[in-house]
């Protein structure tokens, strides 16, 4: 399917997920080479230096970051969501405690409720990155910060050329082997590409509402963490 309209339509994401959820882990520590666990423990310690009460992980998926706050802030309450039901059963299993089913762009929880917020690999794959923002805007308190972790594009061209590269013809192999689903991972090379990073993700959350932080690149700026505070 095309990146864009693959991006657009709920119902592929959901089944698509839903047809690897017992093989997603395997297939995210083998495409990041066991960088993912690196990337949420650096997201892991930056919520905690909010000291947050009430913290919703959005689009948690089976739970590995849920699981990385709650080692950095024990005391908080922690709400994972997700709109894949097989990847919450995976997050169950694997011990998320508060799991809630819920599509990103309508959330069934009432404004001003959650002290951060955060989104790893997720709002890629929502249809509307907008409407979604502005979800997380609504649900979180005045002053609340958002962070959104993500893949983006290197700056530097040299890399550039080497990651794409990866990304359209090395990682659809790798993620067929590792998940038996060809479609899967088919379209994530263009969703990355029509993603927008850097400054672009900034622009996007001042629109709807939120004050940015500078755009955090790690390993090389393959992905970034968006750290945004709702206004007051």
């Amino acid at each position: 399917m095309d990146p864009q309209l693959a991006q657009k339509n709920p119902e592929f994401v959901r089944s698509t997920f839903a047809s690897i959820a017992g093989r997603y882990d395997l297939a995210n520590h083998l495409l990041s080479g066991g960088m993912d666990f690196i990337w949420r423990a650096k997201l892991a310690r930056l919520v905690a230096a909010c000291r947050p009460s009430e913290v919703l992980d959005l689009a948690t998926g089976s739970g590995d970051l849920a699981l990385a706050i709650k080692k950095t802030c024990p005391s908080a309450h922690i709400t994972a969501a997700d709109f894949c039901l097989p990847m919450l059963e995976e997050a169950r299993r694997k011990g998320v405690e508060r799991l809630v089913q819920a599509d990103g762009l309508a959330l069934p929880f009432s404004d001003n409720g959650f002290d951060v917020l955060t989104v790893a690999f997720g709002l890629r794959n929502m249809a509307d990155w907008k409407a979604a923002i502005g979800e997380m805007h609504r649900v979180l308190r005045p002053g609340g910060t958002v962070f959104i972790l993500d893949f983006s594009l290197p700056e530097w061209e040299p890399l550039l050329t080497f990651y794409r590269l990866y990304l359209h013809h090395v990682l659809p192999h790798l993620a067929h082997w590792a998940t038996q689903r060809k479609e899967a991972y088919e379209y994530l090379g263009g969703s990355i590409e029509t993603f927008p990073s850097g400054q672009k993700m900034n622009t996007l959350l001042e629109e709807c509402g939120f004050s940015c932080e500078a755009p955090r690149p790690l390993t090389l700026g393959v992905v970034s963490i968006y750290q945004a505070c709702k206004r007051t």
